[in-house]
């Protein structure tokens, strides 16, 4: 599978620090890092018509990516997240509602372009309003969707999240969102692996990771299983360090690397990301490369 087109869907905004305000939402954070890894990569979203939106497409652009699919919308303000970070470097989330990007609209143009992408990236959060209903219209038209459960109470429902697994081909959880959705499903077993089969099974996925903080993760891929145990760093902060590790993970599969060796990058570069500060930090290939060698 080429890895010439991949297409992520969702929010973009401001996460504000106690230090200032950093272009985050996690689709924008993988898109990013796709970016960054050297993928051809798309962001879906949309943004207020307003100096924050403004902001957000010419800090794009400098960056290098794409502002081809980003609305702009004149009667809802650009999205804004307050992030607290714990003694740990953890970070809690105040996300604002009724932003620019609960509204995407499903264009023509937009529906071409994931029918045509090798990859569409999408994560829970954008379900809460009326973007849900553009994110149902672009999975009819999707080849290969990948769903990063990416919980953020209260804004999902099961009802919700089992219908968008049930409708993807890969499913991306952290350790406590497996273990909440599977047992909310009734997964009658106790062990991670025996709940990454269940819920295999129960939404008909053949690729499930689970990632497991400074543990590293787990990869069950159309029967096999891939573990890396994670690498010793010192946390700055966690924020963004899960979508690097997606934006990395798909980009490998797509190209049709190793398994095993694509799993070490993308434990590696989740890594790094929480030994940095903020959600996109500059790390080359050559730094991932060097960073996971020892494996």
């Amino acid at each position: 599978m080429s890895s010439n087109n991949i297409i992520c869907f969702g929010e973009i905004l401001w996460d504000i620090f106690p230090g200032g305000k950093m272009l985050g939402g996690a689709p924008f954070n993988v898109a990013a890092s796709i970016h960054g890894l050297g993928g051809n990569v798309q962001l879906i979203s949309r943004v207020g018509n307003d100096s924050l939106g403004h902001e957000i497409t010419e800090k794009m652009k400098a960056q290098g990516l794409s502002i081809k699919f980003i609305q702009s919308d004149n009667f809802h303000a650009t999205g804004k997240v307050l992030v607290a970070l714990d003694k740990d470097g953890i970070a809690k989330y105040e996300i604002a509602s009724d932003a620019a990007w609960d509204f995407i609209e499903p264009t023509s143009t937009i529906i071409n372009a994931v029918s045509e992408a090798n990859a569409f990236i999408f994560g829970s959060l954008v379900s809460r309003s009326a973007s849900k209903e553009t994110l149902d219209t672009l999975l009819n038209h999707s080849k290969f969707s990948v769903f990063d459960l990416n919980l953020r109470p209260p804004f999902y429902t099961l009802e919700t999240l089992t219908q968008f697994m049930i409708k993807s081909n890969m499913l991306k959880f952290n350790d406590d969102e497996l273990y909440e959705i599977a047992n909310a499903l009734g997964s009658p077993y106790h062990s991670l692996d025996q709940h990454i089969v269940y819920l295999a099974a129960k939404t008909n996925t053949p690729i499930i990771c689970v990632t497991k903080g400074m543990h590293g993760a787990v990869l069950y891929h159309h029967g096999d299983w891939f573990y890396n145990s994670g690498y010793r760093i010192e946390v700055k902060d966690t924020v963004g360090a899960g979508d690097s590790f997606l934006a990395t993970l798909v980009l490998g599969l797509l190209q049709g690397n190793s398994l095993q060796s694509t799993l070490n990058d993308a434990c590696g570069m989740g890594a790094l990301v929480a030994s940095s500060k903020g959600a996109n930090p500059s790390i080359t290939i050559e730094e991932l490369a060097t960073f996971v060698s020892p494996i």
